[in-house]
């Protein structure tokens, strides 16, 4: 007995331990991005605020107030967002060895250390900006509260789970592969089209639509859609598909790190 809460012990101090190491990046990577003058690390909220407020109010603009049924401005939101926290995750990967490599002179902090402080830091300014941008709208009255929360919190968890693991695999490989950086722009540009972002799984024919759910973030989008909009809308989503994906992009992210970690150590 006295063995088993032993082990607990050292397990949750270990576990505070690369909390704190990664905190204390996070709060680097700020001051280090944002400064410390004017509103500062509040940029890491403001900035995809702000995009996101652009497309509603340009979209708002030029289409219909609804589309195929559904309001528009909620519509857009729950495409949006997604995609924001996609392009900010895997954009922000790149050359992060480089940047921080003083840094691994530290024993205590590891090249994994340096990935999850910055995607962390992506994903909770990314869900921040989704939460203000949906209470003003609701506010507002230009949306209404979500009837199935779970399956928006289930989605956007599963989203960013996907979207860590590529974007280990991008940033693994743009630090061993100097030409892999040059395409990320591009793939990140390729997102938005197949990803949802202006479209619902059930307005594709019936015989493309299995094709277009091969894609893991279509899956997520959806999900997200049908907690905000319930019975309204007609959705199509494989949650253990994207489990699937999110395993096997977290897995071949990690054994590149271990590759990188290895040239890191011999150079």
């Amino acid at each position: 007995m006295e063995s088993v809460v032993g082990n607990w012990q050292k397990a949750s101090q270990s576990v505070r331990e690369h909390a704190n190491i990664i905190w204390a990046l996070m709060l680097r990577e700020l001051a280090t991005r944002y400064g410390r003058d004017n509103i500062g690390f509040l940029w890491v909220l403001g900035e995809p605020l702000l995009f996101c407020t652009a497309v509603m109010l340009m979209w708002s603009a030029i289409r219909t107030p609804y589309e195929h049924g559904i309001k528009l401005v909620p519509f857009l939101m729950t495409g949006y967002m997604p995609i924001l926290l996609m392009r900010h995750m895997i954009s922000h990967t790149l050359n992060t060895v480089k940047a921080n490599a003083g840094l691994l002179y530290h024993r205590r902090i590891s090249i994994l250390h340096l990935y999850f402080a910055r995607l962390l830091l992506e994903f909770v300014g990314v869900t921040l900006a989704f939460f203000v941008v949906f209470v003003v709208l609701v506010v507002y009255g230009v949306a209404e509260p979500p009837p199935r929360p779970g399956l928006v919190y289930g989605g956007w968890l599963l989203l960013g789970w996907v979207t860590l693991g590529i974007s280990l695999i991008v940033g693994s490989l743009s630090e061993m592969v100097e030409i892999v950086e040059k395409f990320v722009s591009a793939l990140t540009y390729i997102l938005v089209p197949i990803s949802g972002m202006f479209f619902m799984a059930a307005w594709i024919p019936d015989k493309y639509r299995p094709l277009a759910l091969k894609v893991p973030f279509l899956n997520c989008i959806e999900m997200i859609r049908a907690g905000f909009f319930g019975d309204f809308v007609t959705t199509y989503y494989s949650v253990g598909y994207v489990i699937a994906w999110g395993i096997c992009t977290t897995f071949v992210g990690l054994i590149l790190l271990s590759f990188l970690r290895a040239r890191v150590e011999v150079e």
